[in-house]
């Protein structure tokens, strides 16, 4: 199992309108083959962050989906990332 994990900044005065052009990714991602969750998130906290978490089957199910990432006006709006992709080992109740 993979995690994708981490944030993007974009301006704060579109960052809402990024999130709710990314509605149609996320409800892709969802019904992808071998997508277990996947959420693009407005922070409550930060105006110009917005969370990102996947979790993914496997790497094959994540580079199916992925294919040539992000567009480019939602590539050219990223101000700054930090994302990464975790590998899970197991999984317990907390």
């Amino acid at each position: 199992m993979l995690i994708v994990s981490g944030w993007i900044r974009v301006d704060p005065q579109v960052r809402d309108g990024y999130v709710a052009g990314c509605h149609r990714i996320v409800a892709a991602a969802r019904t992808a083959p071998g997508c277990l969750d996947f959420v693009l998130a407005a922070d409550p906290l930060e105006g110009d962050r917005i969370t990102v978490y996947e979790r993914w089957a496997s790497d094959a199910d994540l580079a199916a989906f992925r294919g040539s990432g992000p567009d480019p006006e939602q590539s050219a709006a990223i101000l700054a990332a930090d994302v990464h992709k975790y590998r899970v080992s197991a999984v317990e109740s907390p």
